[in-house]
């Protein structure tokens, strides 16, 4: 395997002027006659970047090693005499059915052994060496015919990498995952340790005795399970890395990336490994239907991204208009919403917000897809909401460039540790998204902007660090952690943080474990709730799901619980030390408002004011900052239209001047302010 952890991310221009602004676009589903009218229309949104071949390898490669461009430089060509830019993706996303025929042991293998069938995307094996020559064939060939065109503005890796074939459990990938446990253990005897397999007597002699952790009829180890998605992860960003060389050796200046998937949901590959290998971070985002401040599940995820790209601008490649296809209810997108979405990732961070798709197929498993445009055609709102939102970021042109001011709060999220609390054996009621998000929920609600970072990045500027149930952490996470208090910042831990070791092994000697020290605390037992059930605590509020017995050794209780089997343990506490610095441990799961309240008083410990004073519910201010000036973005999710004191500036998208701004409801202001505020 070759190296994944050298950066290997290059410097490029950004691949539009202004903002980047359109969708993925599939003139392959179309007859000529409407290729036409699709460049006219992307004139009249504003459209400057499109996604191109995603899904096209079977019309490029329509026999093995027979390659046909014509249609596609037509395309091009048209694109660019439209002052259109092309995001070209590699099309190793959709295999063509001649390769499965010929090859079908590329196809994915399940954990029962079961090979996937042909018919849907991403139906590879990461590790098949026949897969990958074939990629790689299509890949250079594709980058060989169109490097010089100047409608190339961006490569675009495959697609959703793992949104499908996150792992593959057949006997080739089982052979790559050995020499990948020789690799990271080095011996078998390494490994027994790391894994602890002197427990129901699976020590190993060798490598190759250590299977994936296929279908067993029993609990599986979850060290295992652990190193077997490390090693999926690792294995996908192998084949994005093989891409990217064909890619830089044909098209030295053209930068690369691949869309990553942080969203609700789970994560498919630890993107913090991943991240250092792409000249533009980008994402593809979906809100929540189901849920009703879904805005505030998006802001988390633009806030992840934003902590990968390490602060620097990023680029939305996928959301939608309207409805998904995927979700168990979708939702039609309300008046006004789609643009609101759109200029909230902006908002944190992202240099231009583009779609699936732009032209909504008639056939095909997506077929319900929203796009920029609809079924009903240009004759729809729609479409006209598509136009408006293109004038917006034609106004935001000026912020192109500029960053998210450097909040004081990091929250650290890490996918190996979401992995690792996956399916906790003592309560059902453990979900490893709950607490970051309740907690990134908390700090909006306070007017607070936080990065939300992996536990690897630099804390030494933030005032404050909320470790939200990081349950795995390895011990230079947990000293940097601990850095933060000793050096006069504030750190907060929630329950389930700190409890086992990078390889899964539980950290001896009491819970918060690698936090224990820091925190002041001992926890003797973990005592998790039954659903329903309710605990009172000290201070008016109630908390869920969680309880432990905690005892505090060198720490003052905030809170205690006041009823339940353990009345009167702390439910948080606070150390102080030496240098001034605080160490809190949240061991509930408190109800939102009394989540509020704690964090309140954790961020004034801390000295972090909210972005703006009494901010409105529902409304989301973020300040982007640049050499041009700053601009303080308003977003009203709301159904009522709220004043903004302090806000002050003009208003890009109407021109209007505002000394104190009044954000209809649902609508976003983004304010030029006038010499701006200190950084």
């Amino acid at each position: 395997m070759p190296d994944l952890t050298t950066p290997t991310r290059r410097t490029r221009p950004w691949p539009t002027e202004g903002l980047s602004y359109g969708g993925d676009y599939s003139p392959e589903q179309w007859p000529r006659e409407v290729w036409q009218e699709d460049v006219r229309l992307m004139g009249e949104a504003g459209v400057n970047l499109v996604t191109l071949g995603v899904f096209a390898w079977s019309r490029l490669e329509p026999e093995p090693g027979r390659f046909d461009f014509a249609w596609l430089d037509e395309v091009m060509d048209l694109l660019h005499a439209s002052g259109v830019r092309v995001d070209m993706a590699t099309p190793t996303a959709a295999p063509p059915l001649w390769l499965h025929r010929a090859h079908p042991e590329v196809l994915p293998v399940d954990a029962d052994g079961r090979r996937w069938s042909q018919g849907g995307r991403l139906g590879w094996c990461p590790s098949s060496p026949v897969f990958r020559e074939h990629a790689l064939r299509v890949v250079d060939a594709l980058a060989e015919h169109v490097a010089g065109h100047p409608a190339l503005a961006l490569w675009h890796v495959s697609n959703e990498l793992g949104g499908g074939n996150a792992r593959c459990w057949c006997d080739v990938s089982a052979a790559a995952y050995q020499r990948w446990l020789a690799e990271r253990h080095g011996t078998p005897e390494a490994l027994d340790a790391a894994w602890g397999t002197a427990f129901w007597g699976h020590t190993a002699t060798s490598f190759d005795q250590v299977l994936p952790p296929r279908s067993a009829g029993a609990d599986l180890n979850p060290a295992a399970v652990l190193d077997f998605r490390r090693f999926s992860s690792d294995a996908l960003l192998e084949h994005y890395l093989a891409e990217r060389e064909v890619l830089e050796r044909r098209t030295p200046g053209v930068p690369v990336t691949t869309n990553l998937m942080v969203h609700a949901g789970g994560a498919v590959a630890d993107y913090a490994t991943w991240a250092p290998h792409v000249d533009v971070v980008a994402d593809d985002h979906y809100v929540v239907a189901d849920d009703p401040r879904g805005w505030q599940e998006l802001s988390c995820s633009a806030d992840r991204v934003r902590g990968l790209a390490e602060g620097r601008p990023w680029l939305l490649m996928e959301h939608s208009t309207s409805t998904v296809v995927y979700q168990a209810h979708n939702r039609a997108k309300a008046p006004g919403e789609m643009l609101r979405n759109s200029l909230a990732h902006v908002a944190r961070g992202a240099d231009g917000a583009l779609f699936f798709q732009w032209r909504a197929s008639t056939a095909g498993a997506e077929q319900w897809h929203s796009a920029m445009v609809p079924h009903a055609g240009p004759d729809s709102d729609r479409f006209r909401e598509v136009v408006e939102l293109g004038r917006c970021l034609r106004a935001l042109a000026e912020v192109q460039g500029s960053v998210v001011d450097r909040p004081q709060v990091a929250l650290l999220v890490d996918v190996p540790s979401a992995w690792a609390l996956e399916g906790f054996p003592l309560t059902s009621q453990v979900d490893p998204e709950e607490r970051p998000l309740a907690l990134h929920r908390a700090l909006s609600d306070l007017g607070v902007v936080v990065d939300v970072v992996p536990p690897a990045a630099d804390l030494r500027d933030y005032r404050a660090v909320v470790v939200p149930a990081l349950h795995l952490v390895d011990d230079a996470a947990a000293e940097a952690v601990a850095d933060v208090a000793r050096r006069g910042g504030h750190v907060l831990v929630t329950h389930l943080s700190g409890i086992v070791d990078e390889t899964a092994r539980v950290r001896a000697g009491g819970y918060p474990g690698a936090f224990r020290d820091l925190l002041g605390v001992r926890s003797e037992e973990l005592h998790p709730l039954q659903p329903g059930e309710r605990v009172g605590l000290s201070d008016g509020g109630s908390a869920t799901a969680w309880t432990e017995l905690v005892r505090a050794v060198d720490a003052e209780v905030l809170v205690a619980t006041a009823t339940g089997a353990l009345a009167g343990a702390p439910a948080l506490t606070r150390r102080t030390l030496p240098g001034g610095g605080t160490a809190w441990y949240a061991a509930t799961r408190p109800d939102a408002a009394t989540e509020r309240a704690h964090l309140g008083a954790f961020l004034a410990a801390a000295g972090v004011a909210p972005l703006l004073p009494d901010l409105p519910d529902e409304v989301e201010a973020v300040r982007r900052r640049g050499a041009g000036g700053s601009w303080l973005f308003l977003l009203n999710h709301g159904d009522v239209d709220h004043r903004v004191e302090g806000a002050r500036g003009t208003d890009l998208l109407t021109g209007r001047h505002h000394d104190a701004a009044v954000v209809p409801a649902g609508a976003v202001v983004v304010l030029r302010e006038e010499a701006g505020p200190a950084a």
